[in-house]
Formats: structure tokens, sequence, C-alpha cells
């Protein structure tokens, strides 16, 4: 439970200034389990504060300073986090539905489970987070920076990744189906047995990327870049080509139209 002195600092904006804060470095913050529905902490330095279990619905956390802070099993559905900082963040089941992540800072920021489907992520830096097993389904991803980050078993079903970077990233038995990642970039991307059927990919960079055993059934690779990528025992039924750089890509026991 909320520390009820920690929650009365926060009601009246006294912990939220960098003064108190600089005056009370020792002080472990703990606002678990609070409920601030609709809360207005825009700007707020909330530095590794406990979060866990708490109810952020509809919040506004605008820019807030929310590095290394704890959500675990958090509820931040429909909440404002644009441009907020939430580098090293724990949000370990926590839901995130409808969120607004607009150019937010989640590098390193452990995403493991985390219900996304529908939150906005459109130009947000997520590079080396954790979002295995996360569920991104119809989550807005243009633009966004996921370079080496673990998605393995990730739900990215419709998924909007267009202009995305994905560089060396890990999809491994990611669901990708009907996913929009036209000119993504996806060098070195591992997406071993990813299901990627009727995927759009038109102009991604591909190259050195591992696809074995991906479907890819219906997928649009229309002048893509596929050089040196790995198909083998792929399924390349009805995948759309033209244009593509195929290049000393592997096609070993890949399923193909004949």
């Amino acid at each position: 439970m909320a520390n009820l002195e920690h929650l009365t600092l926060l009601k009246t904006g006294t912990f939220m200034r960098d003064e108190w804060r600089k005056n009370n470095p020792q002080t472990k913050l703990d606002l678990s389990a609070a409920n601030l529905y609709g809360y207005n902490l825009t700007g707020a330095n909330l530095q590794g504060v406990n979060l866990s279990h708490v109810n952020l619905e509809n919040a506004l956390l605008i820019q807030a300073n929310l590095s290394n802070a704890d959500f675990n099993s958090a509820n931040l559905s429909n909440t404002n986090l644009q441009e907020a900082n939430l580098i090293k963040a724990n949000f370990s089941l926590a839901k995130l539905t409808g969120a607004n992540l607009i150019k937010a800072h989640l590098s390193l920021a452990n995403l493991i489970g985390v219900d996304l489907s529908l939150a906005n992520l459109q130009d947000a830096f997520m590079d080396k987070a954790n979002l295995i097993g996360t569920n991104l389904k119809d989550a807005n991803l243009k633009g966004v920076d996921l370079g080496g980050a673990k998605l393995n078993r990730a739900n990215l079903w419709k998924a909007a990744l267009d202009r995305a970077n994905l560089i060396g990233a890990e999809l491994t038995n990611a669901n990708l189906y009907e996913v929009e990642a036209t000119n993504a970039y996806l060098y070195k991307a591992n997406l071993n047995k990813a299901n990627l059927a009727k995927a759009h990919l038109g102009g991604a960079y591909l190259m050195q990327a591992d696809m074995s055993e991906a479907d890819l059934r219906g997928a649009d690779l229309r002048w893509a870049n596929l050089k040196g990528v790995n198909f083998a025992g792929a399924n390349l039924k009805s995948v759309k080509l033209q244009g593509a750089n195929l290049i000393g890509a592997n096609l070993d026991k890949a399923i193909v139209d004949i």
C-alpha cells in the first residue's frame, strides 16, 4: 500500500519539485496501489518511485521523469505519457491499453507481458527494451526505434511499423500477421518462426535478416532489400517479390509457388 505521507506530498505537489527531491535524496517514495485516476502529473519528477499496482488510468504524465520507476501490474490505460522519460522503467504485467506514448523514452524498459494494444508509440525510443510476450495488437509504432529490442512471442497483429527501426531486434515466434511495415529497417533482425502472413513489407530493409521457418504466405515484399536473407524452410507461397533484391538469399527447403 502507498505510504500515506508520500501520498499527501504528491497531492500537495511537494515531492514533484526537483528542489524537494534534491533535499531528500534518501527518501524512497512509495505510491504503490494508490488510486491516481485522472491525476495531472505533467512534468512531475517521479524518478525511481514505486508505482506498482497503482491506478493511473486517464492520468496526465506528459514529459514526466519516470526513469527507473516501478509500474509492476499498474493500470495505465489511456494514460498520456507523451515525451515522458521512462528509461529503465519496469512495466512488467502492466496495462497500457490505448496509452499515448508518442516520442516517449523507453530505452532498456522492462515491458514483458504488457498490454500495449491500441497504444500510440509513434516515434518513441525503445531501443534494447524487453517486450517478450507483449501485446502490441493494433498499436501505432510508426517511426519507433526498437533497435536491439526483444520482441520474442510478441503479438504485433495489424500493428503499424512503417519506417520503424528494428535493426538487430529479436522477433522469434512473434505474431506479425497483416502488420504494416513499409520502409521499415530490419537489418539482421531475427524473425525465425515468426508469423508474417499477409504482412506489408514493401520497400523494407531486411538485409541479412533471419526469416528461417517463418510463415510469409501472401506477404508483400515488393522492392524490399532481401540481400542475404535466410529463408530456409520458410513458407513463401503467394509472396509478392516484384523488384525485391534477393541476391545471396538462402531459399533452402523454402516453400514456394511452382
